[in-house]
């Protein structure tokens, strides 16, 4: 069965899609859409079902944590075991496309975490569409890149449907996308800062956080 697709402003989302989009998630579905770093899939951060089939779809193994999209840090530490020093670098850090891996809360379900570590991803994006969903839904949205069997993100919308279509219930649809690709990645499980990926955004965490190959 072929998903759902909602055309929606990229600058000002219209309210009742975006209340559509929150009905849908809330009701068990995965979506794709457009976030600042580029297409992911996500799902109910509660949505066990959804959590599996996005690990089926992006073909990812158990022990990889899921990543929260948070549209701000007011309510992180719910989900998210923060140390001052940690909170105080996010702070100047969001929003943007970094993606911080931090020791999960008893809120994060066991299926969205790295069952070893006991991590999970946290972000909080720079795009008027996920603030708005995040908004809406009242609490955080499990998020991944989304990419084809070979790893590889989608820049181009039709592509993006045609792979995508049948796996997923509702795509969003813009009409303008502006991405800046693959996040960057700090570890963030003990005082010693660790850069895992370098991505958009890296030039900003330098200022904050040292680098050591």
């Amino acid at each position: 069965m072929s998903a759902l697709v909602l055309n929606i402003h990229s600058k000002t989302p219209e309210l009742r899609k975006i209340k559509k989009v929150a009905e849908t998630i809330n009701d068990g579905a995965v979506i794709l859409y457009p976030t600042d770093t580029g297409f992911s899939l996500g799902c109910n951060l509660s949505n066990k079902e959804g959590i599996e089939r996005i690990r089926t779809i992006r073909k990812l193994p158990e022990h990889k944590e899921m990543t929260f999209l948070s549209d701000s840090l007011s309510n992180v530490s719910e989900f998210a075991k923060v140390t001052n020093t940690a909170y105080k670098t996010i702070k100047r850090l969001v929003p943007g496309p970094i993606t911080f891996i931090l020791p999960a809360t008893k809120l994060i379900p066991r299926y969205a975490q790295d069952p070893k570590r006991k991590t999970v991803g946290m972000r909080i994006p720079d795009n008027v569409l996920c603030q708005a969903i995040i908004k809406q839904l009242g609490h955080p949205i499990i998020s991944i890149s989304a990419k084809d069997p070979l790893g590889r993100q989608f820049d181009d919308y039709d592509e993006f449907v045609q792979t995508f279509n049948n796996q997923v219930d509702l795509i969003i649809k813009m009409d303008e996308y502006s991405f800046v690709g693959e996040s960057t990645v700090v570890d963030m499980t003990t005082d010693e800062f660790v850069i895992l990926r370098h991505g958009a955004g890296i030039t900003k965490v330098l200022e904050f956080i040292e680098y050591n190959e």
